[in-house]
C-alpha cells in the first residue's frame, strides 16, 4: 500500500469514529436499530461514512450525505439506495466503473480515477443536515481535498454539495450559482462540474434524466483529454 493510500484509509478510520453531531449519531443509530422491513435480516453500518475510490483520481464526485438506508446500511458513499443505483450506472457506461451496481462492500465495484466522497458523513433526519453539522463535518472534507492531490475535475452532486466543496476549491472566486451541468474553470486548469444530485426527488419527477446525468460524465472526460 502506497503512502497515500495509508494516509487515506486513516483518514477513513478516524471518520469512522467521529461523535461531534449528537443528533446526526443518534439518527443513524436508531435507522439501524429498526431498520427498514426489507432489511431486517440485514446488519447496519449506522456510522459515519468516509469517501470511496481510486486514491489518486483525478475526478472527484461530491454528494450531499449517506442515505439512512443506503450507505447507512451498507458501509459505503452511494450504495444500496436509488441515488446509488443512477450514480453507478453512469459512471459504468462512462468507463469510470467496472459495473454498473453497487449493492455491499464486497459486491467487486471497483472505480477508475474517480473518487466519492460527500459533505455530511453521516446520514442526516430527512436528508437536511444543519448548518452547525455542516461545518463541524468540513474538517474531514478539507482532509480529503487535502490528500487527493491530482484532481483536475470536480463534480457536485446538488446545491449543498457546491457550498460544502466551494471553499476548498474556489479560491477567491465567488461562488457561483448552481445550474446543473454548468462548468466553472478553477485554478491550475482545474474545473468544476455542476449536476444535479440523482436523489429520487429529482430522477422520479425527471428534472434529471439519464441523458442529462451522462453528460455530465462525457464532460468530465473530456476535461481530462482536452
Amino acid at each position: 500500500m502506497s503512502k497515500h493510500s495509508a494516509l487515506l484509509n486513516q483518514l477513513s478510520d478516524e471518520i469512522t469514529r467521529c461523535e461531534l453531531c449528537p443528533r446526526l449519531r443518534k439518527h443513524c443509530i436508531k435507522i439501524a436499530d429498526q431498520k427498514r422491513r426489507a432489511y431486517q435480516n440485514e446488519v447496519y453500518w449506522g456510522k459515519p461514512i468516509s469517501g470511496f475510490g481510486d486514491p489518486n483520481a483525478q475526478v472527484v464526485i461530491v454528494g450531499l450525505a449517506p442515505g439512512s438506508h443506503g450507505a447507512n446500511r451498507t458501509g459505503r458513499v452511494f450504495t444500496g439506495d436509488r441515488s446509488g443505483e443512477w450514480l453507478y450506472r453512469a459512471l459504468n457506461r462512462a468507463g469510470f466503473a467496472n459495473q454498473a451496481e453497487s449493492n455491499h462492500l464486497k459486491d467487486g465495484l471497483r472505480l477508475k480515477n474517480v473518487y466519492i466522497t460527500c459533505v455530511v458523513k453521516c446520514a442526516p433526519p430527512e436528508n437536511k443536515p444543519d448548518r452547525v453539522e455542516i461545518k463541524r463535518c468540513s474538517y474531514f472534507l478539507d482532509r480529503e481535498a487535502e490528500l487527493l492531490n491530482n484532481v483536475r475535475v470536480w463534480i457536485a452532486l446538488g446545491g449543498v454539495a457546491l457550498q460544502g466543496i466551494w471553499p476548498k476549491i474556489g479560491g477567491t472566486q465567488p461562488r457561483p450559482k448552481f445550474k446543473h451541468g454548468a462548468t466553472v474553470d478553477l485554478s491550475a486548469g482545474k474545473s468544476l462540474i455542476l449536476s444535479y444530485h440523482p436523489s429520487q426527488q429529482n430522477t422520479f419527477t425527471g428534472r434529471l434524466t439519464e441523458k442529462m446525468f451522462d453528460q455530465v460524465f462525457r464532460k468530465a472526460s473530456s476535461a481530462l483529454t482536452g
